[in-house]
């Protein structure tokens, strides 16, 4: 095993499946030249030359179908949007011809495409660069849903996104590309669709994803010290979603908590817990909690910033509710 930070694990991904498959390759806003907006892509160029680690011009929509189109056509691309608040100009390609291509064309023309980049909140970015997008892209049918938090995440599942076949969302985080964590130096891949418990616990269930795992390892930690045992589960993969752990873990535990960077209304946290209801209401011994982002947009003043984001202490405050604890 050996130490890497996220974003070198991302690089080591995609630079492995560009030596082993020469129809991959990645194109984006400076991804070239500049070694990537986050540094993700350092070196790439050098490597690969211009042909296969391309800059772009800033036309998200333009980019992403060129991508689409080349992906239909026998090659396998990695489209880097420099945040996924930029890819909005881009969801017409994604929406209507990359998720539905293979059901148009009854089963013949499929796309193999991965779109990746930043997503959610960076801290005092405003509104326009602070939005989590995963329940957005879960919702369309067709599309595969990655949102990682750890570097070993990144990488096993980055490598298998490429080979995918379908067209992936895989979705960063700005303030994790520098978090370092232990990777295996032979080669590995982590399966699409399945979760991880990254800390068993037997009183309570806390699922999250991306860096809001940090919330939630941090509020079980807290939990532990209180003689709270917390199962935290990562989801990994939001579509498609692994309701089996979660469910085996709400039947030990018989208490569920969500924690999430999405707006509250249709949001990843509300189809867990119309799923987690209907198929394990009788091993539910307190209604299930959720912690999302406030439902509305998030402002730049840092206070604002802090009562939008869920954190440590409501988190906390959810779990000693579906305990039955007194404050």
């Amino acid at each position: 095993m050996r130490t890497v930070t996220l974003r070198e694990a991302l690089r080591e991904a995609m630079s492995e499946e560009m030596r082993r498959d020469e129809r991959v390759f990645l194109m984006g806003e400076e991804v070239a030249e500049y070694n990537g907006a986050y540094k993700v892509s350092q070196g790439m160029l050098a490597e690969f030359g211009p042909k296969r680690v391309i800059d772009t011009p800033i036309s998200e929509l333009g980019f992403a179908a060129v991508g689409v189109g080349a992906a239909q056509n026998g090659l396998r691309p990695i489209v880097e949007f420099m945040t996924w608040n930029f890819a909005v100009l881009a969801l017409d390609q994604i929406l209507n011809t990359a998720s539905k291509m293979l059901a148009m064309s009854g089963g013949q023309v499929g796309c193999p495409i991965v779109f990746r980049g930043p997503n959610g909140s960076a801290g005092q970015l405003g509104a326009q660069h602070s939005t989590a997008f995963e329940a957005l892209y879960a919702n369309i049918p067709g599309l595969k849903v990655i949102s990682v938090a750890t570097p070993y995440d990144a990488k096993g599942l980055m490598k298998a996104a490429i080979r995918d076949e379908d067209p992936v969302m895989f979705m960063e985080a700005e303030q994790a590309y520098g978090d370092k964590g232990e990777i295996p130096d032979e080669e590995y891949l982590i399966p699409i669709g399945k979760a991880d418990i990254k800390k068993a616990g037997k009183d309570v269930t806390i699922v999250s994803f991306n860096k809001m795992m940090k919330v939630a390892l941090a509020a079980a930690a807290e939990l532990e010290k209180e003689g709270i045992s917390a199962e935290v589960i990562d989801l990994r993969t939001i579509r498609p979603l692994d309701w089996f752990t979660i469910l085996e873990s709400v039947k030990k535990t018989n208490r569920l908590v969500i924690v999430e960077e999405q707006w509250p209304f249709a949001s990843v946290s509300s189809e867990i817990a119309y799923r987690i209801q209907k198929e394990g209401f009788d091993y539910l011994d307190a209604p299930i909690r959720r912690i999302t982002c406030a439902d509305a947009p998030m402002h730049y003043a840092p206070n604002l910033v802090a009562g939008y984001l869920p954190d440590v202490p409501r988190t906390v405050k959810l779990v000693k509710e579906v305990m039955y604890m007194k404050k």
